[in-house]
């Protein structure tokens, strides 16, 4: 069969089919057009999913936002607080007692007392007077006298004024209820004298004689003064009476807790809230440092009674 039959063989073919063959040049421009016709119907759902992914993107961001927003105002209100305390001031240790109550506590001492070392004057202070009545052959009646005041301000990581100073109040009255060679040691609250006090009383040989000492521990709101009297008869004198001590002392302790709320009657309280320093440690830095350890080293009753006595 020639080349020519094959050929025209071949069209009848595809016209007994019904399918007339396609022009080479419009098969091609067909199927270009089906490609454009297949993007332009993806483009809406591809801009319909992108929609939805930036609206999901945003809802998460202002989910974020939102929360920082709730913990930073949860931070702000979590602040630590702490009531300030209530006096700022101390008086002058060394005024807290009149002068009718030292002719009676110390009637041969000099007209002014001894101060007390101290770094911090606003937050404590000690001043001490010394008698000695001398009676010659008959001998001599010796007396000494001490008051300490030791403020305490409110702090965030310790905790109110108040309760820093009744916990060394607390360490006060074991103190002097535990002095070496003390005997008879005894310890009684006592009334009408600030928020708490207490009277510790005991016997103490030495080789100049006998003394009588009594150390009055007492708190009034953010300061703790404690009150150190002790009296002998030496060289032969009669050993004064523990009981005309006690009567005593406890009048010189209620004068001395006047000065205190006197010194404050400006209304002025001692610092405290968010941003309180400890014990006025500045009332200064570092309440490591803390006012107790100071004082007992400076001005423990129960210590410089026994130097002194």
């Amino acid at each position: 069969m020639s080349e020519g039959t094959m050929q025209r063989a071949a069209q009848r073919d595809q016209g007994g089919m019904g399918v007339p063959p396609a022009p080479v040049g419009q098969r091609g421009r067909a199927g270009r057009l089906s490609r454009v016709l297949l993007g332009a119907a993806a483009v809406p759902v591809m801009l319909v999913a992108a929609g939805c992914s930036s609206d999901s993107g945003s809802d998460d961001a202002g989910s974020k936002e939102s929360a920082a927003g709730a913990g930073a105002s949860a931070s702000v209100s979590a602040s630590p607080t702490v009531q300030a305390a209530t006096y700022a001031s101390l008086p002058d240790p060394c005024d807290t007692l009149s002068k009718g109550t030292l002719g009676d506590l110390v009637p041969k001492a000099p007209k002014s007392g001894k101060q007390g070392k101290s770094d911090d004057v606003a937050t404590r202070g000690s001043c001490s007077w010394s008698s000695l009545d001398n009676n010659g052959v008959k001998g001599s009646q010796f007396r000494w006298l001490n008051v300490s005041l030791l403020r305490f301000d409110s702090d965030v990581t310790r905790g109110e004024g108040d309760k820093l100073a009744q916990e060394y109040f607390d360490k006060q009255v074991q103190d002097a209820q535990s002095v070496d060679g003390a005997k008879n040691a005894k310890a009684a609250p006592v009334t009408g004298t600030g928020e708490a006090a207490t009277l510790v009383t005991y016997d103490l040989k030495k080789k100049e004689g006998s003394f009588k000492q009594q150390t009055l521990v007492t708190r009034v709101e953010n300061v703790v003064v404690t009150v150190d009297y002790n009296g002998a008869g030496l060289a032969g004198e009669k050993t004064p009476s523990a009981d005309s001590l006690a009567k005593l002392v406890k009048k010189a302790a209620k004068e001395a807790v006047a000065a205190v709320t006197k010194a404050n009657a400006g209304g002025g309280t001692g610092t405290g809230g968010a941003a309180s320093p400890s014990p006025s440690e500045s009332a200064s830095k570092s309440a490591s440092k803390s006012p107790s350890t100071s004082t007992s080293k400076s001005a423990s009753p129960s210590k410089s009674a026994a130097k002194k006595s």
